[in-house]
């Protein structure tokens, strides 16, 4: 039995309020074929947290708080391994009309709306247990 490798990863998911009610940000996949949250692979000489941050400022041109603490973790397959992503809160208060990946289409949602578009199941889990995890934003 062959081992899969592992790539870790981090993540944001964008937030803010809008007439009360949560709303997550959700960006094209690089292909633009699917709806996903700003991820990558952790870089070494970063954090998770700052890792995430900076793949949501590459990605999606956003720039906000980050929380302390994660979240929680999804994994999916990918070219033959597994990405193992660490999940992160932004709480969105800057968004760059022009940014490094400005192919990417962007669109705020509210949370039932994103929880439909997302494919990862367990990305899925992480979303609908957000409103107990933020109360701040």
């Amino acid at each position: 039995m062959l081992l899969k490798h592992h790539i870790k990863q981090s993540a944001v998911i964008p937030l803010r309020r809008r007439d009360g009610q949560l709303e997550v940000l959700l960006i094209t996949s690089s292909n633009n074929k699917r709806w996903v949250i700003p991820k990558g692979v952790k870089e070494p000489e970063l954090s998770p947290r700052k890792s995430a941050a900076r793949e949501a400022l590459e990605e999606a041109g956003i720039e906000g708080p980050v929380s302390g603490e994660s979240i929680g973790t999804y994994a999916y397959e990918k070219g033959g391994g597994v990405c193992r992503v660490q999940v992160f809160a932004m709480a969105v208060d800057v968004m760059h009309k022009q940014w490094l990946e400005s192919h990417r289409q962007r669109c705020w949602l509210r949370l039932r709306e994103v929880v439909r578009r997302v494919d990862e199941k367990d990305l899925k889990r992480l979303l609908r247990a957000l409103p107990e995890f933020v109360t701040t934003i």
